[in-house]
């Protein structure tokens, strides 16, 4: 076959040495004069049926480098040669075959470029004939055999040769054609599975313009029909088959579309609000939160409200989310005019409590309550609160007039530096306006002060010093925090401004100007221990607690006020008279300094 005759003894040529290249036998001349000479090969000793059936293998491959290396094992078949090189063409570049040797890859894979297509010599050493010899099919070239000869080979040899590398050109341009039309159906595959992904894609569009569609009338309608808060949360659970809500900032409920509304509502907890409102207003779009699906409403940036959904099975989809977008984007115009609303009568009710604060006309101030629709021809009480740990800013002062709206109350409110003033038609609950504002700043920590009743416009100024009065005289009593009435202070009630202070300042010398001169000398609390003493209704363990010292401590400071003062405490009138010193000292004149 001609696997075997590639082996042939009789193709075999010398090296530059002289030695044989099969085995390890050196030759010379004599071993030639001994050994008789091998007859001459003739063309019949190459059986044309080994050329056949290398040409159907060829035929049969349909890898291309298997076909170029089946033509490279089988040259020999043809005559005295061997297969130095082959190469394919592959991307308008000659790829070399991985049976080439690499003593001259270099030297022939440029002789091979250089010949662009064409058949040329090649020059190998010691191999007196070479050829690299193009493969062409009928579109062109595929690539190179370079093929080197021992001897010049004979006419049959070279026609041999050449229909071998006829037939690997043929093959070539077989598997060359099977292999596009591999790529070609691959690539009609995949252009068919991307028209189906566009199609289905198209199709989605379609459907998502047209649900944007009838989200867009829809919310256009809402916001034609001026529906407010509760147009928009029926829109949005029409829409989504979700329970739809909306609530203010602080967490309290505006409307409510949908089943399963909690009742009561639960009241929110302020720090837990705010915390949830950071977190949403940190994310871009709607985020959830526990099984609601919340957006906030923000037209400039400020938060208005939130509007959500309430997904406990996690069903929201971006049809959801799209719908609750377009929403909030309608909801946003409503409550910044109701916000724009709101703030002008806010500045109203401002201008006309401080104008009746420091004194007006009685028509201009009755004509402008009728105006923002509140009685001023009923009795009125003035309440003024404060809360340390809240600026009394416009935040605070809506949240005063939310927690008097919410307990029923009727009232007109503007604020100062550092508290808030109401002028209500009503005498405030004892302990309802604390409680609504301790729920509503998440801390007790605050005071109210309510002056007695009010039946003209001009008496409002004083009632309002009253109602401070009330307010200082509970921030310096033993529980600070909480509503004080003035018309319940007793004798405080005269402890306040108003008064002539010089006689209040001649009063407090004159019973404690020893002992305020010692603590200022001494750096020491005599004053304050008293004070806290009487206080305490005379009881040393909770006065010395209220001090933070120890008991005999105590006894030991009353022991020197007696001696520094002069004063007994055993005395009914001294005791009344240091009280009431102590009570002016904190409270009218403001205490140490």
């Amino acid at each position: 076959m001609a696997g075997s005759r590639a082996h042939s003894p009789y193709h075999r040529c010398p090296d530059r040495a002289g030695s044989l290249s099969r085995g390890s036998a050196r030759w010379h001349p004599t071993a030639a004069r001994r050994q008789p000479r091998p007859p001459a090969r003739t063309p019949a000793d190459h059986d044309p049926r080994d050329l056949m059936v290398l040409s159907r293998t060829l035929f049969d491959t349909p890898d291309e480098d298997e076909i170029l290396r089946l033509a490279m094992d089988h040259i020999a078949a043809a005559g005295p040669y061997r297969a130095e090189a082959g190469y394919l063409k592959m991307d308008d570049d000659l790829v070399p075959s991985p049976k080439n040797g690499q003593t001259h890859a270099l030297a022939l894979g440029r002789r091979v470029r250089e010949l662009a297509g064409q058949d040329g010599p090649v020059t190998v050493p010691g191999r007196p004939w070479g050829r690299a010899l193009g493969l062409r099919g009928p579109e062109g070239p595929h690539g190179y055999l370079v093929v080197t000869s021992c001897s010049r080979p004979s006419e049959a040899e070279l026609f041999r040769l050449a229909t071998i590398v006829r037939h690997t050109a043929a093959a070539l341009s077989v598997a060359f054609a099977h292999r596009h039309q591999r790529e070609d159906a691959l690539e009609l595959y995949r252009l068919r599975d991307e028209r189906t992904a566009l199609q289905r894609q198209l199709i989605s569009v379609v459907a998502e313009l047209g649900y944007q569609r009838a989200v867009h009338a829809l919310m256009a309608d809402v916001a034609a029909s001026s529906g407010g808060e509760e147009a928009v949360t029926r829109a949005l659970h029409r829409l989504t088959g979700l329970p739809a809500l909306v609530e203010d900032r602080f967490g309290r409920l505006r409307s409510w579309s949908g089943p399963s509304r909690p009742d009561p509502y639960p009241e929110p907890d302020p720090v837990r609000q705010d915390e949830m409102l950071h977190a949403v207003a940190r994310e871009v779009g709607p985020v959830r939160i526990k099984d609601r699906l919340i957006t906030l409403v923000r037209p400039h940036g400020e938060i208005l409200g939130v509007l959500a959904l309430v997904d406990a099975r996690d069903e929201a989809d971006e049809h959801t989310v799209l719908a609750l977008e377009h929403a909030a984007a309608s909801l946003a115009p409503e409550l910044a005019h109701l916000r724009n609303l709101a703030e002008v009568e806010l500045r109203l009710h401002r201008e006309l409590v401080d104008d009746l604060l420091a004194g007006t006309d009685e028509a201009s101030a009755y004509a402008r309550s009728e105006a923002v629709g509140h009685d001023l021809h009923r009795s009125h009480y003035i309440v003024v609160v404060q809360w340390p740990n809240r600026t009394a800013d416009d935040s605070f002062a809506q949240t005063v007039g939310r927690a008097a709206s919410a307990v029923g109350m009727r009232s007109l409110l503007t604020r100062r530096s550092d508290h808030v003033v109401l002028v209500a038609d009503d005498r405030p609950h004892p302990r309802a306006l604390y409680e609504a504002l301790a729920r509503e700043t998440g801390t007790r920590s605050g005071t109210i002060g309510v002056s007695a009743p009010c039946d003209s416009l001009d008496e409002i100024p004083h009632h309002y010093e009253e109602a401070q009065r009330a307010l200082e005289v509970r921030r310096h009593s033993r529980e600070r925090y909480g509503t004080t009435f003035f018309d319940e202070l007793g004798l405080y009630r005269i402890l306040g401004p108003g008064n002539d202070y010089r006689e209040l300042e001649t009063f407090v010398h004159e019973w404690l100007g020893q002992l305020i001169d010692y603590d200022s000398r001494h750096h020491a609390a005599m004053v304050e221990t008293l004070s806290r003493y009487f206080d305490c209704g005379g009881n040393y363990d909770e006065t010395a607690e209220s001090l933070a010292i120890h008991r005999s401590t105590l006894r030991y400071r009353l022991q020197r006020i007696r001696d520094i003062s002069g004063s007994d405490l055993a005395n009914v009138e001294d005791r009344l008279n240091l009280q009431v010193a102590t009570r002016v000292w904190k409270i009218v004149l403001g205490g140490p300094g």
